[in-house]
């Protein structure tokens, strides 16, 4: 029932802000201590300095890109990520370089992709002009899973 004491008041700070829900308005809201919403949040300024310190690490590391590939043919790709193992508590990041050089940890990688696109396809599934996009994401979902079937079978003979 708390969710809904949530949504509902997420619902009613919304509206008095012209149906517009802004993150400054949710944390004024919050502020009162009888608000549903009051304990989502950490008061501590201490504590919410230090995890937001954190955030910003995080958000630095998922940000670092880098030239790679030939000089007249350069790519920018992301030098640092985030593994679905390596992510709690201290939330670890390796450079892609070793994991592409690693076949479990490159595995990792792809199946961390995959959820990504599933995601990505729930949340934007009432988008109908994204339809072929999320047909060509079906495809390689299948060719993903073909192979990974033929992998398994040439592994048990």
């Amino acid at each position: 029932m708390k969710n809904v004491n949530i949504i509902q008041e997420l619902h009613r700070i919304a509206a008095a802000h012209g149906g517009e829900l802004r993150p400054v308005d949710v944390v004024e809201a919050a502020k009162n201590k009888t608000s549903p919403l009051h304990s989502k949040f950490e008061w501590d300024d201490g504590e919410a300095a230090e995890r937001y310190r954190l955030w910003q690490a995080r958000q630095l590391i998922s940000v670092t890109v880098q030239y790679t590939g030939a000089e007249d043919n350069p790519i920018l790709s992301r030098v640092f990520v985030s593994l679905t193992p390596d992510r709690g508590e201290a939330n670890g990041y390796r450079t892609i370089q070793a994991v592409m050089g690693n076949p479990s940890q490159r595995a990792q990688l792809l199946e961390d992709a995959l959820q990504d696109m599933r995601r990505f396809q729930k949340k934007y599934s009432d988008l109908k002009e994204l339809s072929e996009l999320f047909k060509a994401m079906d495809s390689v979902k299948v060719k993903v899973k073909s192979r990974r079937s033929s992998v398994k079978d040439s592994a048990q003979v």
